[in-house]
């Protein structure tokens, strides 16, 4: 997926997430089913995970480079990515709630900050991802916690799918 394919699809899922918050009546960051986040939950894990990518792509190549590696294998293309996610979320469900159990409620103040940093963070995002040459994006790697090291592009793209992820949850438990 081009770079700006990629830009389109971040901006389009993020957008979709942001028109189903704005449809949330008073206090929907503290609603969540019995057992599962809440809405603010979502979004603070989502803020979390954005800022930690944008974090790792302000770091020197070299550095990258030295820390992770390079890339052994082609990149793969985003139904590849999207479909290895969710093998890996299906075979590792332990592991991803034990990752994520500490997230906490925040309150009203600290979700409206989170909804602008959210947006904030993925704008960032986009333009660092312009950014990139394209050897870069292909041949850098960083780990993620459940699918291991991944290549710029593919973690930029699963970044895409984990916000639509997390809306999809979020429209079909707490609507």
């Amino acid at each position: 997926m081009e770079k700006q394919a990629i830009n389109n699809l971040l901006e389009e899922k993020h957008q979709e997430l942001f028109d189903w918050l704005n449809k949330q009546e008073n206090n929907y960051w503290e609603k969540g089913p019995e057992g599962k986040w809440s809405i603010g939950q979502h979004i603070q894990h989502l803020v979390d995970s954005i800022k930690k990518l944008n974090y790792a792509l302000s770091m020197p190549s070299f550095l990258l480079k030295y820390k992770f590696g390079k890339a052994n294998r082609e990149v793969r293309r985003y139904e590849q990515v999207v479909r290895r996610y969710r093998d890996k979320l299906e075979d590792n469900k332990e592991k991803a709630k034990t990752y994520n159990a500490a997230v906490a409620t925040p309150s009203e103040k600290e979700f409206e900050q989170l909804l602008k940093s959210l947006h904030n963070q993925n704008k960032k995002l986009q333009n660092k991802t312009q950014k990139l040459n394209n050897k870069k994006l292909n041949s850098l790697i960083v780990p993620h916690p459940l699918m291991g090291k991944m290549p710029l592009r593919e973690i930029i793209m699963w970044t895409a799918y984990h916000t639509e992820h997390h809306t999809k949850d979020l429209i079909e438990n707490y609507s």
